[in-house]
């Protein structure tokens, strides 16, 4: 078995350091209904975070390793080492039909997508849309407020924690872990699901960086229907 990565739970508040320290992400629904940014789509709790996965800032993931399970840690990281400075050419415009044939009625902070890009409409005036496709936490230094509340060491726990990662939940799939492989029996959902085939990559890669196996299995059932 090669080196496995470390699985944690987490808790955060994340702040624009530089604007009021005005929070913009958070796994606290109270505090997010709060800062008038609670989201009736998100599942509001401990997240997990697999080590190594590259999906924090770098500072921010040094920030996690090194802290203590249960105690909170304050971290601030400048724009630099976060999103980086704001680039003017992702500020375009586009003409206001380009959004009406996709039946969108834009204004001012819409989150809009336009081809392979998402940006946020800044203006609408003349026909035409102003649109910011920079990251909208670039030009911006970044606050944490974190606690690591565990780290999941059981392997059935982890290898649903990191399914959970990827689609959200967990539900309704089974796991079975052995020094060699990981075996994952699929959820009925994922028969008719289009973005578990895409997601499934990156449940490979995670398992493999988990566990430090080299096999992952798919099983997929189809039971016939009970005769009465």
């Amino acid at each position: 078995m090669a080196d496995a990565k470390k699985l944690v739970r987490l808790t955060y508040k994340a702040y624009l350091a530089d604007v009021d320290e005005r929070l913009y992400d958070t796994t606290d629904a109270d505090a997010a209904k709060e800062a008038g940014i609670f989201n009736e789509k998100m599942t509001y709790a401990p997240m997990a975070f697999l080590f190594g996965s590259k999906t924090l800032f770098p500072d921010l993931e040094a920030a996690i390793e090194s802290a203590e399970i249960g105690k909170e840690t304050t971290v601030t990281i400048p724009c630099e080492k976060a999103a980086g400075a704001r680039n003017p050419k992702l500020i375009e415009l586009h003409p206001l039909k380009e959004f009406y044939k996709q039946e969108i009625n834009p204004y001012p902070g819409l989150t809009v997508s336009l081809g392979n890009r998402t940006g946020v409409v800044m203006s609408v005036a003349a026909g035409r849309v102003k649109v910011d496709f920079n990251n909208q936490l670039a030009g911006h230094d970044l606050k944490y407020v974190f606690t690591v509340t565990e780290e999941i060491t059981e392997p059935e726990a982890k290898a649903k924690a990191i399914i959970e990662l990827t689609i959200g939940t967990s539900e309704g799939f089974e796991v079975a872990v052995s020094d060699d492989k990981v075996v994952v029996t699929e959820a009925e959902v994922c028969k008719f699901d289009n973005n578990w085939a895409i997601a499934k990559y990156r449940v490979v890669a995670d398992l493999r960086a988990a566990f430090g196996v080299g096999r992952v299995e798919f099983i997929q059932v189809w039971d016939a229907a009970k005769k009465e």
